[in-house]
């Protein structure tokens, strides 16, 4: 990358003279040069840049972003030449300006392929644009002033991106060898509330994909997305009891996320999973219940929430589910989570553990958790969105996060749910040394 940042300029020069190749009919020995160059131009956009990095996609974006910085830079550098020369034929030569604008013409056509060449490579490859910086790219990039600073945000996305992931991919290959995720039982995540496992989307984003390229064995708890934690219990112990007969596993470690951390409790403590656990580390887990849901529970009129539920419980079924919405809402009430799950002890000879963390700021979080922040914050406090601090702490360790400046981090990226890479928290590192803590401990 380091060469390629170095061949920058000269490829930015080598752009702007393609662009403009159509000047040199002004200068009559060049003019044989005019149709090499526009040949040129089009190789140049199939310039294989970035070739050191070993992730398809990636080089990909890399292109993609350098496109947009040529583009960048040779539209400054042809608009400076163009319009020197067009003066200059105004003042001194009527007869060439035909030329001239044959010329401003395919330079037009020139850095509009390079533009256009440049955004679809970056809308179609980056994972960090998101989908409200696409729509906004899209929507003021065709408003003066606006558009250059679109411009500039999109390429400082994508070359923060392509730096921060090929970063990772370099550690991971460093340390391939070591396996530093081969834990002695295999882990099983098991998700919250309102979410099912599923190969199309993976609720943990992209942290299965980072534990498996150290060495980790993941299963998924599978169980349905909205049920009583007693019925959520029963389905993953059966599902534990399943895993160790058909892998010879002996035990699991348990991930749990949300309310799974209280199913996985409840499975251990009630329906007969305690043998065949390792360990549990749940994360925003709300152990003591969350109090905002309590009040929801008394203020919403008894009618509206019943259509509710059986709007979810009807689309659900089609999937082949049996939910119960206000069972599963219900049980993450404080009231509820004090009188049945808190009182549960911590599960004798299993490592247990929990982690937490916390929004800074409304605005850190993506809808809904932006709005549930505040609501959350009057009752329970400093909260992830959705999940007080006093409410995650749990087991004999506790870890609580947030991250620099005023974003913290939400209920949902601790999950990576929304695949956003987070100045000063990463994610997927995260777990990576959750579960080398695991293997350490020679689970």
């Amino acid at each position: 990358m380091a060469q390629d940042k170095l061949r920058f300029p000269l490829a930015a020069l080598l752009a702007t003279l393609c662009i403009n190749a159509l000047l040199l009919r002004f200068i009559p020995p060049l003019r044989w040069l005019a149709p090499i160059l526009l040949l040129l131009f089009l190789a140049l956009n199939a310039w294989p840049a970035y070739r050191a990095i070993p992730d398809r996609r990636l080089r990909a974006l890399a292109r993609g972003g350098l496109l947009l910085k040529l583009f960048a830079v040779s539209t400054v550098l042809t608009v400076l030449l163009q319009a020197g020369l067009g003066i200059g034929l105004r003042l001194y030569a009527a007869e060439s300006r035909g030329l001239w604008f044959a010329a401003l013409g395919a330079a037009v056509v020139c850095e509009a392929i390079l533009f256009w060449h440049g955004m679809l490579r970056v809308y179609l490859c980056s994972v960090q644009l998101g989908v409200k910086l696409r729509v906004l790219a899209a929507v003021f990039g065709w408003v003066p002033v606006l558009h250059l600073y679109y411009l500039h945000r999109v390429i400082s996305v994508v070359d923060a991106e392509v730096r921060f992931e090929t970063e990772k991919l370099a550690l991971n290959a460093a340390r391939a060898d070591d396996q530093i995720c081969a834990t002695k039982h295999p882990l099983l995540l098991v998700h919250g509330v309102f979410f099912r496992d599923s190969r199309y989307f993976n609720y943990w984003g992209r942290i299965p994909a980072e534990l498996e390229k150290n060495g980790a064995t993941i299963y998924y708890g599978n169980q349905q997305s909205a049920l009583p934690v007693a019925e959520s219990a029963a389905e993953l112990a059966a599902r534990i009891r399943a895993l160790v007969r058909e892998t010879g596993c002996e035990k699991v470690n348990v991930i749990a996320h949300s309310k799974g951390g209280l199913d996985i409790r409840y499975a251990i403590a009630n329906c007969g999973a305690a043998q065949y656990v390792a360990s549990v580390t749940t994360v925003n887990t709300p152990h003591r219940g969350c109090e905002f849901a309590d009040y929801l529970f008394e203020k919403i009129p008894e009618r509206q929430k019943q259509r509710l539920a059986h709007a979810y419980n009807a689309a659900l079924r089609k999937f082949g589910e049996t939910p119960d919405f206000l069972a599963a809402v219900y049980d993450l009430t404080a009231a509820r989570c004090k009188a049945e799950f808190d009182p549960l002890p911590l599960p004798a000879g299993i490592y247990s553990a929990s982690v937490g963390s916390r929004l800074d700021h409304a605005s850190g979080g993506r809808f809904p958790l932006n709005f549930s922040y505040r609501l959350v914050n009057h009752f329970d406090g400093p909260n992830d969105g959705l999940v007080s601090e006093r409410s995650c702490r749990w087991g004999e360790d506790e870890t609580f996060l947030t991250a620099p400046g005023r974003r913290g981090i939400s209920h949902g990226d601790m999950i990576d749910l929304n695949r956003e890479n987070i100045p000063g928290f990463d994610v997927r590192e995260f777990y990576v040394q959750l579960v080398r803590g695991l293997k350490d401990r020679g689970l």
